[in-house]
């Protein structure tokens, strides 16, 4: 899957490649394409970019939009000091943290989050949506995403509901029931 022309088109293509390479440096996937930089491919399988991405961070519902361009710019801007202090040559026609080998991305990542980052708070809340992406879908309906095979929930195992939409867990996670129903709970599982 790889990013709506939309999102790419608001953000521009430099910026999609530098969100995305963030995406796959906190949850790595197989690139989409040989050549693709953006995602590193160090590992088989879906990671946050095929997982929906894209389409968390520019949700309507999520007014992150217009401040991307500059999250990805800052983040770009980190890399290139990087690529400096460390004597790395960045391909040409690719963005700063693009071009970065993984293990330096990695590294950069990592140094984000420490406690006198201070830019901090906006990567806690960026690698929150790129887990939201992967781990829950956060841009699709749970049963659609299930039904289409979304690749997080695919790879976590998440279960499909029970025919009729529903999810019910009839072993409970204690291998016992932690409490008797209330005698006035509805059918459907309400209190009365």
């Amino acid at each position: 899957m790889t990013a709506p022309a939309t999102a790419t088109t608001a953000l521009g293509t430099g910026a999609t490649r530098t969100l995305e390479a963030f995406g796959d440096t906190l949850i790595p996937g197989e690139r989409r394409y040989p050549g693709d930089l953006a995602i590193a491919g160090v590992v088989t399988g879906p990671g946050a970019v095929q997982a929906g991405l894209l389409q968390v961070l520019t949700s309507p519902q999520l007014p992150l939009g217009p401040w991307l361009p500059e999250i990805a710019a800052l983040l770009d801007a980190r890399a290139l000091a990087r690529a400096a202090t460390h004597l790395i040559l960045l391909p040409p026609g690719w963005p700063p943290f693009v071009g970065l080998p993984f293990g330096h991305r990695t590294d950069l990542v990592r140094g984000l989050f420490r406690p006198d980052e201070p830019d901090r708070p906006i990567w806690q809340t960026m690698a929150l949506l790129v887990g939201l992406a992967f781990d829950t879908a956060a841009h699709l309906d749970t049963p659609a995403a299930i039904a289409a095979g979304h690749p997080g929930l695919a790879w976590l195992g998440f279960p499909a509901p029970d025919a009729d939409g529903l999810w019910r867990f009839p072993d409970h996670s204690y291998g016992r029931a932690l409490a008797a129903l209330h005698p006035r709970t509805t059918p459907s599982g309400s209190p009365a």
